[in-house]
């Protein structure tokens, strides 16, 4: 850069006062690091929720290629991913019979290509909803010491574990992103 354009930039910036456009805190009702992690579960979930909640049911539908996703199924799957993390953390269990039917979405693959198709996009955003009225609701019932705890039976703890899940939203998020510009 020429000494006279970081000449120029420098007195642009030298009155502003620069800020962070979001800060990350712990959200009140929870216990500091369960309240951050809640924070960062719900940015991810609204920004989701943004990129897809005005989609038509082609957007919801389309289909990138034979093995690809549908956005419906996309987020029918991290819902259940949740749900599934909801019971394993808090419940020391997987799905049970009457659960099974999370399966499906937990997995994806060809059967859930071919059956998760002609609902609107308000149908499994309503279903993820569901999930995470359930997820804050446990989550406010317990305290770090529980966060830092080992799952029982598990190779990871329950913060860590509530971190996949947001990882999780994260990885899925990018590729609902990806699939939205594919829409044509």
């Amino acid at each position: 850069m020429k000494l006279q354009n970081y000449c120029l930039l420098l007195l642009l910036f030298s009155g502003m006062t620069l800020q962070a456009q979001n800060v990350i805190k712990p959200l009140k009702g929870y216990a500091p690091q369960i309240g951050t992690t809640v924070a960062m579960l719900e940015d991810l979930k609204g920004r989701v929720t943004n990129s897809v909640a005005n989609l038509d049911q082609a957007g919801t539908d389309f289909l990138l290629d034979d093995k690809a996703n549908r956005i419906g199924a996309l987020i029918l799957h991290l819902a259940a991913t949740e749900k599934y993390y909801q019971l394993y953390t808090f419940e020391n269990r997987g799905f049970n019979k009457e659960e099974a039917k999370w399966d499906e979405a937990l997995s994806l693959g060809a059967t859930t290509r071919k059956k998760l198709v002609g609902k609107p996009i308000k149908y499994y955003l309503d279903i993820w909803d569901e999930v995470r009225e359930e997820t804050l609701r446990l989550l406010k019932t317990k305290d770090d010491n529980w966060f830092k705890a080992q799952v029982k039976g598990g190779s990871m703890n329950n913060h860590w574990a509530w971190y996949h899940v947001m990882e999780h939203q994260a990885n899925h998020m990018g590729q609902i992103r990806l699939i939205i510009k594919r829409i044509p």
